[in-house]
């Protein structure tokens, strides 16, 4: 964006740099070349003398110390007092410069009123300025807090992950090792990687994809070692994922919510999961089987992940992701996520 093109600690000095040439520029444009030296003596001499001070202390104190905390009323009073001192320095500054140069200069007799002319200028562009500066530090501190609550929202969000997944797997576990000890090895190394993943990468703001990815079929597989033949579970990934990154964590309650739903009292219970990443975009479909009897319950108890990825979506995601969740006339429970690339959406950093 145009405001972030020049660098914070110059926008000051530049603003001062052009705002004094031109303030030095204007009134010695129009000035014969034979008085051209002196007039720019005088003028640089008033400017640096007496309109920088008054500007300066307007901004830097006058405007912080009484505007903003005493009031307009006692601000005005002020600053018209200082335009007044200022006034008369100004005037004895001019009369002195005068008086000690061998000056082409036609001399005249200066009142102090008009000494307070541009004076008034000076302190209206000060102020103006101080109050334009006072705005947008007030913006910055307020998108601060709003990013400090964002942060808080979406690391409370992240926590509420954790321990619902573990209760899942943990039942999952505990009934493989019951069950079938002689695999018991390899569900604890599944489980380490997801343990891994969930403490060491979830909590970045971005990950790669193929880490998700490889994190959700960690997830199924100890799905398929668990329900064996009983569940029927297809899955598909298309495209490269290894270029792209992702908010961690967004698809894995969708499936465990498949998992969920769509075993148990489900006849022939199918699992279906599709993942495509195009160049712009990540397609995610999950879809499972669900009984004839309430099917609106299952979406009611869906339970804190798939509400939880809601709001993650809309936060990090605006107007570049389209969820849609519904229940087919066939029996199916389907999530449908299309996810724009943050790196490809027309978002400023």
């Amino acid at each position: 964006m145009i405001k972030n093109i020049i660098p914070t600690p110059y926008k000051t000095p530049l603003f001062h740099f052009i705002l004094w040439s031109i303030w030095l520029y204007l009134p010695l444009s129009s000035v014969p070349d034979e008085e051209l030296h002196d007039r720019f003596i005088l003028l640089f001499s008033l400017i640096l003398t007496t309109h920088v001070p008054l500007f300066i202390l307007n901004t830097h104190w006058l405007f912080p110390k009484f505007f903003r905390q005493k009031g307009s009323t006692i601000y005005f009073g002020i600053l018209v007092l200082c335009i007044i001192g200022f006034s008369c320095f100004h005037f004895i500054m001019k009369d002195w410069i005068l008086s000690h140069q061998t000056t082409l200069i036609p001399r005249r007799n200066y009142s102090p009123f008009w000494n307070i002319v541009p004076l008034v200028f000076v302190s209206a562009i000060s102020t103006g300025y101080a109050l334009l500066d006072y705005i947008s530090k007030e913006e910055q501190i307020n998108q601060e807090k709003q990013q400090e609550r964002l942060q808080s929202e979406l690391s409370f969000l992240r926590s509420q992950i954790s321990p619902h997944f573990i209760f899942n797997v943990l039942n999952s576990i505990v009934y493989l090792i019951r069950s079938k000890s002689d695999l018991a090895e390899t569900v604890t190394i599944k489980l380490s990687e997801l343990m891994r993943y969930m403490l060491y990468e979830s909590g970045h703001a971005q990950i790669s994809l193929q880490q998700e990815v490889t994190y959700l079929m960690n997830y199924i597989d100890l799905q398929k070692i668990r329900f064996e033949e009983d569940v029927k579970i297809n899955v598909a990934i298309t495209g490269d994922t290894s270029t792209k990154t992702i908010e961690p964590m967004l698809m894995i309650p969708f499936v465990e919510n498949a998992f969920k739903h769509g075993v148990g009292m489900v006849q022939n219970p199918e699992i279906e999961v599709k993942i495509h990443v195009s160049p712009s975009d990540l397609k995610f479909w999950v879809r499972n089987k669900i009984t004839s009897e309430m099917p609106s319950q299952k979406d009611q108890n869906a339970g804190i992940g798939q509400a939880n990825v809601r709001r993650r979506l809309e936060l990090l995601y605006p107007d570049a992701h389209q969820l849609t969740i519904k229940t087919t006339e066939n029996g199916w429970y389907e999530v449908n996520l299309t996810l724009q690339f943050l790196d490809s959406a027309n978002y400023a950093a």
